[in-house]
């Protein structure tokens, strides 16, 4: 009896290890999923990391070739004055260059919109233009028989139907297309473009005659430092010196350091969300781990039950499965680790020929770590629960029931434990993200969804315990086994329904921003808006649209540029905002005047100015922004127009429409606020939506339009609104392909959950069938009970998943993006018609194997 006597001192953890490694050298049978659900939440988490890295460092250490230099200075409708432009070439080399959208027009009359580029004789200071056919850059734009040459991108050629060595018309002058861009070093600091690229000289674009007084030019003065001044440090003393010496220059500068603010904040925001849906793979797959976890568990009955006889306490017990699952959890961390560290040098092997910026692969240390904190705070999370419940059951039960209960639970300490570490991963999510306030909501969300979906687990459950008995031999064994001990309900619920909830929220915010941008746009948008309408031809400009658009609408408006330099006496650069209003004091906006509020808005605070105002400047602003800046009636704002600050008092508040499309701004000011100032019309037509045969909006009346517009009014900027939608439409839908392809991460990870519940459940299913194949049960009835089940949990999951991801998806596009939601529910359905197929598919993919065991065999250990 020796052997059961209780062993002399406590086992310590070097015992825990020895035992944890003899029972490791079985392999790792059954836990497959949980090697495969934390390598997979892993490896999206470190690849989506080293992506976002390989994009920073490769604009980092492409910074000057990017920005054409080490700092560029940016005025819009203004050229530098001399004292500026003296300043400026005191820091270096100085190259200026001229931006502007207009129309060019082919030989057969085609009109297309353009983004006019106007170069001097020593641009690009850094990096190199190169063309086809391979020309010099100067020699190519030079004029030459009276005409100038221009080198253009190589869609305005199939757009207008050109060829090299024809001529295009820009504003009213011809140029002779001479070569083809392939490379544009610069090219990634202007933004989105609307049209193809149109290069000229400085010369070439003078005698377009587009730079009228208050036309939309924008200069931009690129400065090399010279080669002993070129530190970090004498970057920033040189930016620094120019915001003191002019103040009031209203220019924006931008250093090499920080080539595109706006994009590197959008690959930071597009890397957290990637990272926020890895996370989420992360979480669906802790499900798997603890689904793996109690499987392990309750195959290892006797081996806890032999460990206990021979003195083991339970928290020995524990100590050792805890040290082997963990053990594997460092496998499957290390498979994630490896894979994700090479994502990047796969996708620049792959695809860096075509990506549209630098991208310079690397393996980073911190965001592996991080990477590594996540999955092994995931598995010791999930895994804890399930093996603290190993700890108080007696060895009898061990040795004689089949079935847990499943009913107790863990000791306070497992459970402690379990809680420090979800907060430790809570914590890690919220810490290492670029806007925490955004994961917070994410953990927040994702919280409430897990509980809810455990809370639905539980509703099915009890529904299916207090169901009247059908008469129905499957629906009642249906029934049985979805409240059961040991039920597959929680796994079922809780791994599919996470998957299918982000599922259904990414396919859903698609869908109502594609609604937001062509759904309701026939009926609402204008049809074409005219930018850089002179001032002095305004008049005849409406009256020759009225005479070709027919029954179309026409609204004209004065339009200024103007950036925001204080806001309550508080310099715009210190002045606190929020994420959804930061964009008003960044760059300069699109402002006007009026006498009477515009349409599409209405004054909610505060009154409109009288009639013939004369007293100091009055501005209108936007409600809805005013509340996120915290303006109100009789704060007092500056803007900077032409570099002349003009100070003016909040005189009222509207509520504006944007999602019309018309003419609107967030800053209306009193006429008297811009007396004898240059200025521009912008100008809208909308077709009505059931437009007549004469005023029809077919594509060729627009494109016709389009023509006229061009010939008769060279200067003006004819934007046709289709051909916008579609750019965005375009950028919308590579977003959302890709934002689909990392929510398949998630969905993947729940298939490997799903799976590996059904396998975790796969010994209770065989003793199941034995006795019921035993008692004359046939495999048809058998599978059809198998079957009503899984579509009873699907169908069940599939609509609480359908529900949460429509609240979800509700709040980010009215709550973040403020904009108006457009449920798609028959994209809803299908996810959710999905969801319900592959739940029964798999789960009567696992049952048929079971239906196939011979009773014999499982009969004699009864």
């Amino acid at each position: 009896m020796s052997a059961f006597a209780p062993p002399a001192k406590k086992p310590g953890l070097k015992l825990a290890f020895a035992f944890a490694g003899r029972e490791l050298r079985g392999g790792v049978v059954g836990f497959r999923v949980f090697l495969a659900c934390l390598a997979l939440g892993v490896t999206a988490i470190t690849g989506v990391g080293g992506l976002a890295r390989g994009l920073g460092d490769g604009l980092a250490s492409e910074g000057r070739v990017l920005l054409g230099g080490d700092l560029a200075f940016t005025l819009v409708q203004q050229e530098a004055t001399p004292e500026q432009r003296a300043f400026l070439d005191g820091l270096g080399r100085v190259s200026r260059i001229a931006s502007i959208r207009a129309m060019a027009r082919g030989g057969n009359g085609e009109a297309t919109l353009t983004e006019v580029k106007a170069v001097d004789g020593i641009y690009p200071l850094v990096g190199a233009v190169e063309t086809q056919p391979g020309l010099a850059l100067d020699a190519a734009l030079a004029e030459r028989g009276g005409v100038f040459g221009t080198v253009v991108a190589p869609a305005l050629l199939d757009r207008l139907g050109v060829a090299l060595g024809e001529r295009i018309r820009v504003g009213s002058a011809d140029y002779e297309v001479r070569a083809t861009l392939t490379k544009e070093p610069d090219a990634i600091g202007g933004g989105i473009d609307f049209g193809p690229r149109v290069m000229l000289s400085e010369a070439g674009l003078a005698a377009s005659g587009l730079i009228q007084p208050g036309s939309l030019v924008n200069w931009s003065y690129r400065v090399a430092l010279p080669d002993d001044a070129r530190s970090d440090g004498a970057l920033e003393t040189a930016r620094t010196s120019a915001a003191q010496a002019f103040p009031d220059a209203g220019w924006r500068i931008n250093t090499r350091l920080s080539v595109s603010p706006r994009l590197e904040r959008n690959i930071d925001r597009f890397a957290q969300f990637l990272t926020l849906v890895g996370l989420t793979a992360l979480v669906v797959g802790g499900v798997g781990v603890a689904n793996a976890v109690a499987g392990f568990v309750d195959r290892k009955r006797e081996t806890i039950a032999s460990l206990k006889c021979v003195g083991a306490s339970g928290g020995f017990v524990v100590l050792v499965h805890l040290i082997q699952v963990m053990a594997l959890g460092l496998v499957g961390v290390a498979i994630g680790l490896v894979l994700g560290a090479a994502m990047p040098f796969a996708v620049a092997w792959g695809l860096g020929a075509i990506l549209p910026v630098p991208f310079a692969p690397t393996v980073d240390g911190i965001n592996l770590a991080l990477g590594a904190a996540y999955g092994l705070l995931t598995a010791l999370a999930f895994a804890l629960w399930p093996l603290g419940k190993a700890h108080d059951v007696a060895v009898s039960a061990l040795f004689r029931e089949r079935i847990d209960g499943g009913g107790r639970w863990p000791r306070k300490r497992y459970i402690a434990a379990a809680g420090l570490a979800v907060i430790g991963l809570t914590g890690l999510a919220v810490f290492a993200a670029y806007d925490r306030w955004i994961a917070m909501l994410f953990v927040g969300a994702a919280a409430a969804i897990f509980m809810g979906l455990r809370l639905v687990a539980s509703l099915i459950m009890a529904l299916a315990r207090r169901a009247p008995r059908p008469r129905g031999a499957e629906l009642r064994l249906a029934l049985a086994n979805i409240h059961r001990p040991g039920a597959l309900t929680p796994s079922v619920v809780i791994s599919l329904g996470l998957g299918l909830s982000l599922m259904v929220t990414v396919v859903l915010i698609e869908g109502s921003l594609r609604h937001q941008l062509t759904g309701n746009m026939p009926e609402m948008a204008p049809s074409f808006f005219f930018l850089d309408v002179p001032n002095a031809e305004g008049e005849r400009f409406e009256s020759f649209l009225a005479q070709r658009g027919g029954d179309a609408r026409i609204e004209r408006v004065p339009m200024l540029r103007g950036r925001v330099t204080s806001l309550k006496g508080i310099p715009a650069a210190d002045y606190p905002t929020t994420p959804e209003s930061e964009w008003v004091l960044r760059g300069d906006r699109g402002i006007t005047f009026s006498a009477t509020p515009p349409e599409g808005s209405t004054v909610s605070e505060g009154a409109w100015w009288p009639e013939g105002y004369d007293g100091p400047p009055l501005v209108s602003f936007g409600a809805e922004l005013a509340r996120e800046l915290k303006l109100g009636i009789g704060d007092a704002i500056e803007v900077n127009v032409l570099g002349r600050p003009i100070a003016a008092t909040i005189a009222n508040l509207r509520e504006i429409e944007w999602e019309r499309l018309g003419i609107n701004f967030v800053m209306v000011f009193s006429p008297n606020a811009f007396a004898g100032a240059p200025y521009t019309y912008l100008a809208t037509l909308s077709y009505p939506p059931s437009p007549s045969p004469a005023g029809g909006a077919g594509d060729e009346h627009e494109r016709g339009l389009l023509r006229a517009v061009a010939d008769s009014f060279p200067n003006v900027t004819a934007v046709r609104v289709k051909e916008v939608l579609d750019t965005v439409n375009g950028l919308v839908g590579d977003l959302a392909l890709a934002v689909r392809a990392a929510s398949g991460v998630t969905l993947v990870a729940s298939v490997l959950v799903l799976a590996g519940a059904l396998a975790a459940g796969h010994r209770h299913r065989v003793y199941d069938a034995v006795v019921l194949k035993t008692l004359g049960a046939t495999r048809l009835r058998l599978l059809a009970a198998f079957a009503l089940e899984y579509l009873m949990l699907g169908a069940a999951t599939a609509l609480f998943g359908v529900v949460a991801g429509g609240l979800a998806a509700w709040f980010v596009v009215s709550r973040v993006m403020n904009l108006a939601f457009f449920p798609d529910a028959v994209a809803a359905g299908l996810a959710a018609v999905a969801a319900l197929l592959l739940t029964v598919t798999l789960g009567l993919l696992g049952t048929w194997r079971v239906l196939g065991e011979a009773p014999a065999r499982h009969l004699r250990n009864l």
